[in-house]
């Protein structure tokens, strides 16, 4: 009689105890999230692989975030615009992808306008903290933005080392993007090829570009010296790419958990702006211990090229004015970028 009385409690228990468990299930799969990437894997998005990781960690489990990387969710250009409509839940894209829903954003990836990465990300964080039509891009296309990576200044990567004056870039096909990365590239006489990064290996070895146009951290992530060993640059200095989640998605998570990811895109944009000075330096040493060579692109020739180049800024306000029917917050726009880059 006594066994048959603890039967029930035992199931009863078990129950209980199973309950507890399938609910801690529950909440650790709360929010899966996928996040579309245009880039290889690679230790060049560790911070961001880190970011992921890291928001898991704060919300115990609550939110898993899967990166699919190299395209898989949908190219460059189409990334921002799926995460605007749902298609995928977060993604990262540079915003010269995006020039014509981009319109201010696009103007980071402007050549020849700052000195360095510190100097571009300075004025990023800035200008979209002082001018609200920064976000108001992203909150039209149905998204939030979170934080951008910096890059390392750009080099001209190829298997000819003629590529250290303007007079040799006549003619030559050199990898571009966005809309004003092509403008300087034919101010020279040389070629603009739009190619995506992980197309730029194989567009060297078949020689659809004579020559990539990328930063060092890149050129060591492709293995660009097994196909172009010649680096010619710096060059110029631009942001990199944006990472944003969905407003759909922002929308269905509770107020704390957007929080958190408010606060580690803080700290994850600090860290990558520490984090990039030193990889990219060691990415060149790692580059020129694998074959690569290093060729300067003297500061003669640099002014010649930016000499024959439009005045990209300049540019960018007249036509931003144009398209949105406002001509105050574009020149007001240019205004504090010449004032915070004139140092």
């Amino acid at each position: 009689m006594g066994m048959k009385r603890r039967v029930p409690l035992l199931l009863s228990a078990f129950s209980v105890a199973l309950g507890f468990a399938v609910a801690d299930v529950a909440v650790a799969q709360e929010f899966r999230l996928r996040w579309g990437h245009y880039l290889a894997d690679g230790p060049f998005l560790q911070l961001e692989k880190d970011f992921a990781n890291k928001i898991e960690k704060r919300t115990n489990g609550r939110v898993k975030i899967d990166i699919t990387f190299a395209g898989g969710l949908g190219k460059g250009a189409e990334l921002l615009l799926l995460v605007g409509r749902g298609g995928v839940d977060m993604a990262t894209s540079p915003p010269g992808y995006n020039p014509d829903q981009l319109r201010y954003w696009r103007a980071f990836q402007i050549p020849f306008v700052f000195k360095s990465s510190e100097q571009a990300m300075d004025v990023l964080y800035k200008v979209v903290e002082e001018f609200p039509a920064y976000r108001a891009e992203m909150d039209k296309l149905g998204v939030v933005w979170l934080f951008q990576q910096p890059l390392g200044v750009y080099y001209m990567t190829g298997p000819s080392p003629d590529c250290t004056g303007v007079d040799k870039l006549r003619g030559k096909k050199i990898r571009s993007f966005g809309a004003d990365i092509p403008k300087a590239h034919s101010a020279v006489g040389a070629v603009p090829v739009t190619v995506d990064p992980t197309a730029i290996y194989e567009g060297l070895q078949r020689g659809n570009i004579d020559y990539s146009f990328i930063n060092a951290g890149n050129v060591q992530q492709y293995r660009l010296w097994e196909v172009g060993k010649h680096n010619c640059g710096p060059l110029t200095a631009i942001t990199g790419h944006n990472i944003t989640i969905g407003k759909r998605t922002w929308s269905r998570l509770p107020a704390d958990i957007q929080q958190i990811f408010l606060d580690q895109a803080r700290q994850t944009a600090k860290e990558y702006l520490a984090w990039v000075g030193d990889f990219e330096n060691k990415a060149v040493q790692n580059i020129k211990a694998q074959g690569g060579v290093f060729h300067d692109f003297p500061a003669a020739e640099l002014n010649k090229w930016k000499a024959a180049s439009p005045d990209f800024l300049a540019e960018w306000e007249k036509a931003t004015a144009a398209a949105t029917g406002d001509a105050e917050t574009p020149r007001k726009v240019a205004a504090r970028w010449k004032a915070l880059t004139s140092n």
